[in-house]
């Protein structure tokens, strides 16, 4: 039994704890050495408990290893002391060194594990505690779940769950908001709702949790209702309830009908705020501005920002943040500079919403400045710059920055790696690109989704399909996307037998397509002429319901008009709900390809009686059409009506083929007019299919003005000089032979060799032909063919 001096000591000591006071607790510690009980455990497990709670850590342990008698009290005591200080390596050697636990010593560093980002030692921590014989409590079993949804570990969630419910603590509001947000996290949206169903008693944390579970599924409008129903039950709406609530109407959506939703409710709780007397609060006075901002009202978001009594960075980085989402890069430039000006420094978040506000306008260059002023660029600055060099197609500026990172020795990671080697494989910088998968590997990123569909996108681009599959095959965890790579790597190195086989096993393993699976695999077909399967296809798209989406849609159109089924794609194209201009050009082109130039102007005319805006691949469908159809005067009709009547500016593509369509015809009084008031002069295909024309009509004037300009453009290029040849040949005009020849021979140019691929006993043989010379691995096929 204590003694009063020890009993009055004790409730001092108490009082220190509560008030945090570290130098009356020295001085009461003092006093206790010179009464002689520093032998006395209890008062001892108060001062560790003091020194943990003032974080005076090395005091506590100090006076821990001091103590003549402890007890279970005190090894908790200074567990909890590490595991507050974050020590967790020494609260695992303490822990290890007691000579007895109990529940609170194995929920102590559980908890700590969770909240320092260990989730699967809790959950080690956790098993051995029941190895041992404890029963877990409604804290452990909250700190496990949690722990699992950190792993997005459903199943171990599950099993937890299985033990609640067996012990009566599934209705433990403690549990079932740990199990709410486990569920959430893992996407089991269902087992969400009936965790909070389940709940006898739910609390502010359980609303606000199912309100974010809401809000990730976009049912604003319901998560509106949860937290009237919080309202109205008389659960206390705080101002951290109130931030929850607008976070969950800033996660609605940007620039979409969920988002205007958003911002309405967003409206009706900033007047809940201003009743409630909250408007002053900073946290919550953020929180607004954020919901405005994201919610792309940047009037109220202002109107918030000035009324506000004082501000912080957080609030600069939200007003240059939503300008930029914006797209009002002069306004959030403005408030960079307004922010220096006010003496706040801008830090990393104000650089990153600075450089993403003007890579998200086009404006790279800015953001180059704005990168290059900063002193210490972290990570995720280094990767909004090389995402903006990316987005703009500025792969080879993208590769150089990626170096200079190397330079300054900045660790590369998967975001850094992916946009690197997706550079290099629309550069076709091959070697490059496999320095960059040694540094992968280097770095264990090699087996990471995304660098390793970065990979098989390189390796698929630079033809070597082979390694591309490879490293498919040992990816562990290959999601949707890689899937979709693969897929098309495989079509684009026309590979289309296994493309299908590949896409047909994806399927096999439960993952269901997205639109980039369908046009990937949609297009492989069209490529094979492969209707069955092109069918087969179009059966899943209906049994997925996503037979209305306009992107799927369009490829289907594409895939039936390339295997010649024009008439099916007509028929699909009549009966899509929903169309676009991508939907309306792919049914004009399928005419074309299948030389049906009338209903291709037809169909063009009833684009334009639709409402839907033409663009220029319209314009070049319809008018490819009147070129294989010998349609000459609606092709010029159609062609001059572009700029005038649509505002749509001809460029080179359509230029060439309106030279195609006049030459087919030769009338080449009307292709110099042409010709002459083209202003892409400068491009060598239009000069390419002006010499092919003249080539076949022996007009010999014009073919020479096309072969001098070909000459000046692409001076290397046989062609040219091989058609005009030719043509000189055709006439016999010897001379002009002898000359051209002569050109060739000085410039050093060679004929490209013709080509030709021949299938023999299931295997492709390549027969080249240069002039007299033929060369053919095989020469038995020959001779059996």
């Amino acid at each position: 039994m204590m003694s009063k001096s020890t009993t009055y000591i004790a409730n001092l000591l108490k009082t220190c704890i509560d008030k945090k006071s570290h130098i009356s607790g020295k001085l009461i510690h003092a006093h206790i050495l010179r009464l002689g009980l520093y032998d006395d455990t209890f008062l001892s497990n108060r001062l560790i408990e003091l020194y943990n709670k003032c974080c005076q850590i090395n005091t506590a342990r100090h006076l821990f290893d001091q103590m003549p008698h402890k007890n279970i009290y005190s090894c908790n005591a200074m567990l909890s002391a590490y595991c507050k200080s974050s020590k967790l390596e020494d609260a695992y050697l303490l822990f290890d060194e007691m000579p007895e636990r109990n529940e609170v010593s194995w929920n102590t560093l559980i908890s700590a594990l969770v909240r320092n980002g260990m989730a699967e030692k809790a959950v080690g921590v956790y098993r051995g505690m029941k190895w041992e014989g404890f029963v877990p409590t409604h804290f452990t079993l909250a700190s496990v779940v949690s722990a699992c949804g950190m792993m997005g570990d459903v199943k171990c969630g599950r099993g937890e769950h299985c033990v609640a419910i067996k012990i009566g603590l599934d209705e433990n509001v403690y549990v079932g908001n740990a199990l709410l947000s486990m569920y959430a996290k893992c996407g089991c949206i269902g087992d969400a709702v009936k965790a909070f169903e389940d709940l006898v008693e739910p609390n502010e944390v359980s609303f606000t949790a199912m309100m974010g579970v809401l809000a990730e599924t976009d049912q604003v409008e319901e998560a509106l209702k949860m937290f009237r129903l919080m309202y109205r039950i008389g659960i206390s709406v705080d101002s951290i309830s109130l931030s929850c609530v607008l976070g969950v109407f800033s996660r609605s959506g940007i620039g979409n009908t969920t988002g205007l939703l958003g911002n309405a409710h967003g409206r009706l709780i900033h007047g809940l705020i201003i009743r409630l007397g909250f408007e002053k609060d900073l946290h919550l006075g953020n929180s607004l501005l954020d919901m405005y901002a994201k919610t792309r009202d940047m009037e109220s978001a202002e109107a918030v920002f000035n009324s506000l009594p004082q501000v912080s960075n957080v609030s600069w980085n939200v007003m240059i943040g939503g300008y930029g989402q914006d797209y009002q890069i002069g306004k959030a430039l403005d408030y960079m500079q307004m922010m220096k000006e006010y003496g706040f420094e801008a830090d990393e978040v104000t650089h990153v919403n600075m450089l993403a506000a003007c890579i998200k306008s086009g404006n790279v260059e800015t953001a180059r400045k704005i990168f290059s002023n900063m002193a210490c660029p972290s990570l995720v600055s280094w990767n909004a710059m090389l995402s903006g060099y990316f987005q703009d197609e500025k792969f080879k500026e993208a590769i150089k920055l990626f170096r200079e990172m190397q330079f300054r020795n900045v660790q590369a990671d998967r975001t850094t790696l992916a946009i690197i080697l997706n550079s290099c494989a629309v550069l076709g910088l091959f070697e490059w690109g496999k320095a960059v998968h040694c540094t992968c590997i280097k770095g264990l990123n090699h087996t990471d989704i995304y660098v390793g569909s970065g990979l098989i996108g390189l390796y698929s681009k630079c033809n070597q399909a082979d390694v591309a599959k490879s490293i498919f095959d040992r990816m562990p965890g290959r999601d949707i996307v890689c899937w979709n790579s693969m897929i098309a790597g495989l079509s684009l190195n026309s590979l289309d037998k296994e493309a299908f086989n590949l896409f047909k096993q994806m399927m096999g393993k439960g993952l269901y397509p997205t639109q980039f699976s369908y046009a990937t695999i949609l297009s492989s077909c069209a490529k094979s002429s492969s209707v069955p399967q092109g069918r087969q296809v179009h059966t899943q798209i209906v049994k997925d319901g996503v037979v209305n989406d306009v992107y799927v849609g369009s490829a289907l159109i594409d895939m039936y008009s390339k295997c010649g089924e024009v008439h099916e794609a007509r028929v699909f194209f009549d009966t899509m709900p929903f169309k676009n201009t991508i939907t309306w050009n792919e049914m004009i082109h399928g005419y074309a390809q299948n030389g049906c130039g009338d209903k291709a102007i037809d169909l063009y005319n009833e684009m334009i009686q639709s409402g839907e805006k033409l663009d220029g691949i319209t314009f070049l469908a319809v008018l490819t059409a009147c070129s294989h159809s010998g349609l000459v005067d609606h092709g010029i009709a159609i062609f001059n009506s572009m700029q005038s009547e649509h505002g749509v500016e001809p460029l080179s593509d359509h230029y060439t083929c309106m030279i195609d369509t006049l030459g087919r015809a030769g009338r080449f009084h009307e292709i110099e007019v042409l010709v002459d008031k083209m202003p892409c002069k400068d491009d060598p295909i239009v000069w390419e299919v002006l010499l092919s024309s003249c080539r076949f009509h022996d007009n010999v004037t014009l073919a020479r003005r096309a072969a001098d300009a070909l000459f000046s453009l692409d001076p290397k290029n046989s062609a040219p000089y091989v058609l005009l040849a030719n043509m000189y040949s055709s006439l016999g005009r010897w001379d002009e032979v002898k000359y051209v020849r002569d050109m060739m021979s000085k410039k050093s140019i060679v004929k490209n060799p013709g080509y030709s691929w021949l299938e023999h006993k299931n295997e492709k043989q390549h027969m080249v032909n240069h002039y007299s010379y033929m060369e053919m691995p095989d020469s038995e096929a020959v001779c059996i063919l």
